[in-house]
């Protein structure tokens, strides 16, 4: 027999209905707020696929258009794979619930998120969060939560709890986080909500702004937290019992002989492959000392290597207080950076700091070179287009090239908020702009990379940027009241590490960020110490990239088209174009150039020749 279960959430109503569709999945429930509705399922095979050591978790967020009263386009007229906004909500969701599964269960897991109904006002991330949560309480899926979603604007200097669509377009803020329920610290309340994952953007705003949002937006989340402790006593299943792997102390004792001083050894070595090189040598020698002729290596000895390294590399940071390759805490590697190096893409930025190197190229179009993306809450029209690339040489590998995956399209749309708020304004600078990072080499931060070299880009093209903007990966160690903050970390602090935080912006406040957490309690204190810190980094590349260009060019590159935009009346418009467009497909033909004509009368003109140009406005 259903039930449905009610609270209030940002001054709305929520409900959550269950034992009432998708009756054969672990754990179901669909949440509705305001007319936004989703399904969301949790399903986890209870059989193990032999030799997993790694949680094999699927997540797909999908929007049906029938949700919005639509029909998809195109000649199937059905959806298709994932857009880029179901991407980045999959993302998300992934990154919130993937820690907090216990250590050791390997079960593959899938959760599907459906939007069946959405308005203008009530965000489906939001009610995705919630119901992704519900469904794997409500399971027998061992999971650590409750834990709950929350967007958070600021309107009119006034921090807003989930605002509409309409209310964001005011908005200097854009963050999306997610809290989990802890017992409460200091024992004055029932719980204290722990953050989990932040994503957002803004516009130039400070540091301190960003922890009243955090704070605010935990906070505001107590309500659907209540309400799925409610859910869970009332309709929740038996949870399933994750064994712990049992080690003995004499295949311990064994492996740590085999494998300690030479992986200390090998985490001495400042680059990226030769590390691994050594650490691989390491690893085949334990294989070889520890495989028997019959049953080979037993599958926990590879668990220890891993549990070791981990826990070198960590003791390395926490006791030794020394990094790979030397350096402190707050150091950051060596940068350096170019741009004009392609002569004939519009503008172009070469950015490389230690081991990771981004080339980045900017190419200007007209109108016509606009991306016009469908989703099921609206038509959106981007002239400002971003993507990512990550072949597999930037770290070494050789693979299949295929299309972008969902960490490109994540990177690619972080770096994007990133730059956006700097740009000037599409009247003040009528261009399409499409810029491409192409990743050379990777060891760690190559999302931040690509903002810098976007920077330098957008500069190097002449496009009338408001500031240089600069992007750092922050990291974290904590070893209960020991914690290390990191500026500027490599791809093993991340893999070893409790926080992975990434942080962009200005000299005058921060545009972008993202923030995935592997620990239980993160305070305040070491919120604001890693976002001052991030600062004070960020300053420092922005001053590098200074030494390279502090301001636009004056002129754009003369491969790029020149737009010209005048005005003519509103009833000379059919006088312009003629009937059924005689008149401008003649001028363009003369001409060469490219033209639009808007509704209010304004004729965009673009050309590579600027005697062309006058000849179409003549």
């Amino acid at each position: 027999m259903s039930e449905v279960y009610t609270t209030t959430f940002a001054g709305r109503d929520v409900s959550v209905k269950t034992n009432y569709l998708a009756g054969q999945a672990n754990g179901a429930a669909m949440v509705t707020y305001g007319d936004t509705v989703v399904l969301v399922t949790a399903v986890s095979l209870k059989d193990k696929r032999e030799g997993l050591d790694f949680l094999p978790l699927t997540v797909d967020y999908q929007e049906k258009t029938f949700a919005a009263g639509k029909i998809p386009g195109g000649f199937f007229k059905r959806e298709g794979r994932l857009n880029e906004q179901e991407i980045l909500t999959s993302r998300i969701i992934d990154r919130s619930i993937r820690p907090l599964f216990p250590e050791g269960y390997v079960n593959e897991t899938q959760i599907i998120a459906t939007v069946l109904s959405v308005d203008d006002e009530n965000d489906s991330d939001v009610t995705s969060m919630l119901g992704t949560s519900v469904a794997l309480g409500i399971s027998d899926i061992p999971f650590k939560g409750p834990i709950a979603g929350v967007k958070v604007g600021r309107i009119g200097g006034q921090l807003v709890c989930n605002p509409t669509s309409k209310e964001m377009e005011e908005s200097d803020l854009d963050i999306f986080l997610v809290g989990r329920k802890v017992p409460s610290a200091d024992g004055n309340r029932d719980f204290d909500v722990n953050l989990v994952m932040l994503e957002g953007g803004a516009k130039e705003v400070p540091e301190d702004l960003i922890l009243d949002a955090i704070t605010f937006g935990l906070e505001s989340m107590r309500p659907v937290i209540e309400l799925q402790d409610r859910i869970c006593q009332a309709v929740g299943k038996v949870k399933r019992t994750v064994e712990p792997v049992e080690i003995s102390e004499d295949l311990r004792k064994r492996v740590k002989d085999l494998v300690y001083a030479g992986l200390q050894e090998a985490y001495l070595e400042g680059r990226k492959l030769e590390r691994y090189a050594k650490i691989d040598d390491v690893k085949q020698k334990m294989i070889e000392e520890l495989s028997s002729d019959d049953a080979g290596l037993d599958p926990k000895a590879m668990l220890l290597f891993e549990e070791l390294s981990r826990e070198i590399l960590r003791s390395m940071i926490l006791v030794e207080k020394r990094r790979i390759g030397g350096r402190s805490n707050r150091d950051i590697r060596t940068i350096s950076s170019e741009v004009g190096i392609l002569p004939r893409a519009h503008g172009s930025g070469l950015f490389s700091r230690g081991e990771t190197q981004a080339l980045v190229a900017l190419t200007l179009g007209t109108s016509a070179d606009e991306q016009r993306m469908d989703f099921i809450d609206g038509e959106e029209t981007r002239t400002f287009i971003l993507h990512y690339n990550f072949p597999p040489y930037s770290v070494g590998e050789a693979r299949f090239l295929r299309g972008p995956g969902r960490r490109e399209i994540g990177h690619g749309n972080l770096a994007r908020r990133a730059l956006l708020p700097l740009l000037p304004s599409h009247e003040e600078f009528p261009y399409t702009i499409r810029l491409v990072s192409e990743v050379l080499s990777s060891n760690g931060s190559s999302s931040m990379a690509t903002v810098c070299g976007g920077s330098l880009a957008l500069m190097d093209a002449g496009v009338p940027v408001k500031d240089t903007v600069a992007g750092i990966a922050m990291g974290l160690l904590k070893e209960g009241d020991e914690v290390v903050i990191l500026s500027d970390i490599l791809g093993d602090e991340d893999h070893a590490g409790d926080m992975d935080f990434k942080v962009c912006g200005t000299k005058k406040g921060i545009t972008a960020l993202q923030m995935d957490i592997k620990v239980d309690r993160l305070s305040e204190v070491i919120l604001k110490d890693a976002l001052y810190q991030a600062k004070d980094g960020r300053e420092f590349i922005i001053d590098k990239l200074n030494e390279t260009m502090t301001a636009p060019r004056e002129d754009l590159s003369i491969y790029a088209p020149r737009i010209t935009t005048i005005t003519v009346k509103q009833e000379k418009i059919r006088d312009v174009i003629g009937t059924g467009g005689k008149n401008i497909r003649g001028i363009i033909s003369e001409t060469g150039v490219s033209m639009n004509v808007e509704d209010d009368g304004t004729v965009t003109i673009a050309s590579n020749d600027a005697k062309a140009s006058e000849r179409a406005i003549a």
